[in-house]
């Protein structure tokens, strides 16, 4: 196990972090994960994932503002994002997305602000971080009218589904839009079984790990704080999922993450 790994999607501003969150990272190297993109929720996590780019190495931000927090959005956050999405540590647009699992934000207010994510996506050119949690439908119908003018020249989005877990139609339908599939350690839940034949299905070439640490740790770590070190240990599932040699999947998964996110081949 000798591939160096990227972590595509950490949360580490927040506060499970606080106490350690230098160890955390030197653990994750540790574990030959050299890159950490640490994902923005809101303006303040946002130029807090920017300021831990900058003070450790091999780790780059997002920036966003979560479906679940758009329900306070202002046009001064907007425009916060917007002019912070040039530093140049920061490589993608997000997370944004759609979530109705519980009603923190109105319907409405998470698909505006989804659209203003798109258009930044677009505007910038980093690709766009997409969260999405019992919201398919809307998600794939809304992704749709939006493709001839947030796409690019060839038709499709830049960007990544993160932590899916669609059926096979769905993750053909977000694959022939442009879109990479972003897996975390769930897959590994006895829960997630019914899914390993979709996992399976997905071109290689299309594959991403992530961790959205603080959540959803590896099945072994249940109930534990998850962390970017635990990569290797997902990439192992996945690997067993797909009947592939570990290496193959590895270098395969880092390769997309440099390609999609613009990541040089050293810190």
């Amino acid at each position: 196990m000798n591939e160096l790994l990227i972590d595509t999607h950490a949360h580490l501003d927040l506060s499970d972090f606080d106490k350690d969150r230098a160890e955390t990272i030197a653990r994750a190297l540790n574990a030959r994960v050299a890159n950490i993109i640490t994902v923005g929720t809101d303006l303040e996590s946002s130029k807090k994932a920017i300021e831990l780019s900058e003070h450790y190495t091999g780790v780059y931000a997002a920036v966003g503002i979560h479906p679940q927090d758009t329900s306070t959005i202002s046009e001064a956050d907007m425009a916060g994002i917007g002019k912070i999405a040039g530093h140049p540590r920061v490589v993608a647009i997000g997370e944004t997305g759609l979530d109705f699992y519980r009603d923190r934000s109105p319907k409405a207010a998470q698909i505006q602000a989804l659209k203003w994510h798109l258009a930044l996506s677009a505007e910038s050119g980093l690709p766009v971080i997409i969260h999405c949690r019992q919201s398919e439908v809307e998600m794939l119908e809304l992704l749709r009218s939006c493709l001839s003018e947030y796409g690019d020249s060839r038709g499709q989005y830049k960007g990544v589904i993160h932590c899916f877990s669609g059926d096979a139609q769905t993750a053909k339908e977000y694959l022939n839009m442009g879109f990479y599939l972003s897996l975390g350690a769930y897959i590994g839940y006895p829960s997630s079984r019914g899914i390993h034949g979709v996992i399976r299905s997905i071109p290689g070439e299309r594959l991403l790990v992530e961790t959205d640490c603080p959540f959803l740790p590896p099945q072994t770590h249940r109930g534990k704080r998850n962390e970017p070190a635990y990569i290797p240990l997902t990439v192992k599932v996945l690997a067993a999922i797909r009947e592939e040699p570990y290496e193959d999947i590895a270098r395969a998964i880092t390769q997309n993450a440099r390609r999609l996110f613009n990541l040089p081949a050293n810190n």
